[in-house]
């Protein structure tokens, strides 16, 4: 049976979307833990502690993945972040 170059190219793109991705956070010098800590609750709907902590990761390490899931929601949380010129990377 084979399949048509078309629709095996939209099955992969479909799946490609459901896989689970990973919005990443860089540190920066730019921006103050609070503004970090409100744009993370905000995009993610984590609690308080959950932001500072992973706040923290990113001052740390330079960087701390915030966001698991699926794709469309990475795109949505990694746009939030941006909206304050946070940098962010998704990854699959």
């Amino acid at each position: 049976m084979t399949t048509n170059p078309l629709e095996q190219e939209q099955v992969e793109e479909e799946t490609k979307i459901q896989e689970p991705g990973k919005v990443i956070l860089f540190n920066d010098e730019i921006h103050t833990f609070d503004e970090v800590i409100t744009q993370l609750i905000k995009a993610t709907g984590c609690s308080s502690e959950k932001a500072e902590a992973l706040a923290w990761e990113v001052h740390t390490k330079g960087r701390a993945i915030v966001f698991s899931g699926e794709m469309s929601r990475c795109v949505e949380v990694s746009s939030i972040l941006e909206e304050i010129q946070l940098m962010t990377q998704i990854e699959v």
